[in-house]
């Protein structure tokens, strides 16, 4: 489940109804979805060929439908990340400063872990996701992303229009203070 981290001197939020509720009084979608049993096999592997992946996906088609009568969502594909991705750490630096995007960032986690920021009307935080967590950063939200230690994780993307997707930076810090 997902942990907020907020600035020094303030409580980690680690209850699944308060970082649903954190999250929402900001306007940022959170929820816990369980992964179904019968992917392990595939998200417990380091990587997945193309056709591994296609699998995973169809094992969760109940979401992606839901999603597309829900929000008209058109695509979705899953990105694996892991330390023997060639060029990981100049992928991830893409991300890993302030930006936004046209279109909401939706991200169902089911394997692994990353760290959203948020910068939001004065306030910075951290929301530590993994597996089971579903996320969906609105268009134009201020926030930035990483791996965590670990750097591994396997994470369902949902798009409504791939053109919306671009990162669009702006000069702010991802310091927490």
């Amino acid at each position: 489940m997902a942990t907020i981290i907020q600035k020094p001197g303030l409580p980690e939020i680690k209850d699944n109804t308060e970082v649903k509720s954190f999250l929402n009084k900001r306007g940022i979608e959170y929820d816990h979805w369980p992964v179904p049993s019968t992917s392990n096999s595939l998200t417990d592997k380091l990587t997945l060929v193309d056709d591994e992946k296609e699998a995973l996906l169809k094992n969760l088609d109940n979401r992606f439908e839901t999603l597309k009568e829900k929000e008209g969502y058109q695509s979705r594909d899953l990105i694996v990340l892991h330390p023997q991705v060639p060029g990981l750490n100049e992928m991830l630096a893409k991300f890993d400063k302030v930006h936004y995007h046209t279109d909401d960032e939706v991200r169902y986690i089911v394997d692994g872990s990353g760290i959203f920021g948020f910068a939001l009307s004065g306030e910075k935080f951290l929301v530590k996701v993994e597996k089971d967590d579903f996320i969906s950063v609105p268009k134009n939200t201020n926030h930035w992303f990483t791996l965590d230690e670990n750097k591994r994780i396997k994470a369902v993307r949902y798009f409504q229009d791939m053109s919306g997707w671009v990162p669009n930076y702006v000069e702010e810090t991802t310091a927490l203070v």
